[in-house]
């Protein structure tokens, strides 16, 4: 069981008047959010509606065509270090280092102190001295989650994070997420399927499409 944990500082993140291109498409735009302590921002639409694309504009690995997104009302720009910093980033791949084991990744990412808690947190105990080149498909997911339980960031993004997971591992995400958001933290998350975490906001990225009369800058 996970040891109890320190609640973050309060804190606001928000998106004002978003647009983002991707090569020559305009991808969405007008787009505004906003996450408070304890908030998840679940973002829904088809394939290229531009759910991952925001995901990486709210890391600072891309910007945006328009719009500002700013932590406690600071653009994340001024300061892209500490953006980085506060947050814990996860996309379709899984970011492990194959050569190394389960327990070095985490060490790797998060120190190894936070080894027993992480590792226990998605069951993977067991799978601590294994490299990860031998890992499931779904074993490795779990163990990019550790990596994100374990990173001590008030936000998450989270990019399809259930893929590949089995039933019991997606109530280990739940009850995850839900540990994070007891504490102050707060998590957007796109997410395929029915089952979804309590009580969050749904941002529909089909509401921001770009309107047939809307065109790129020359």
């Amino acid at each position: 069981m996970s040891q109890p944990r320190e609640a973050f500082a309060s804190a606001s993140f928000a998106g004002r008047n978003l647009a983002c291109q991707r090569g020559e498409r305009l991808v969405f735009a007008r787009l505004d959010f906003s996450l408070e302590p304890g908030a998840v921002l679940l973002l829904r639409g088809a394939n290229g509606s531009g759910k991952s694309s925001l995901l990486r504009l709210m890391a600072g690995l891309l910007r945006p065509l328009e719009g500002k997104i700013a932590w406690n009302r600071q653009a994340i720009g001024r300061d892209p270090e500490s953006h980085r910093r506060r947050l814990a980033f996860l996309g379709h791949l899984d970011a492990l280092k194959p050569a190394l084991s389960s327990a070095e990744n985490l060490a790797f990412w998060c120190g190894p102190a936070s080894l027993p808690v992480a590792l226990a947190a998605f069951g993977i105990e067991r799978l601590a001295h294994l490299p990860a080149r031998l890992l499931s498909a779904g074993q490795r997911r779990r163990l990019a989650l550790a990596r994100i339980f374990a990173s001590q960031a008030p936000l998450w993004l989270l990019d399809e994070p259930t893929n590949g997971l089995d039933d019991e591992a997606e109530a280990m995400f739940e009850t995850v997420l839900a540990q994070h958001r007891a504490r102050g933290g707060m998590a957007a998350i796109a997410l395929h399927g029915e089952r979804l975490p309590a009580d969050v906001r749904i941002l529909a990225l089909g509401d921001f499409a770009p309107l047939p009369r809307e065109a790129l800058p020359p």
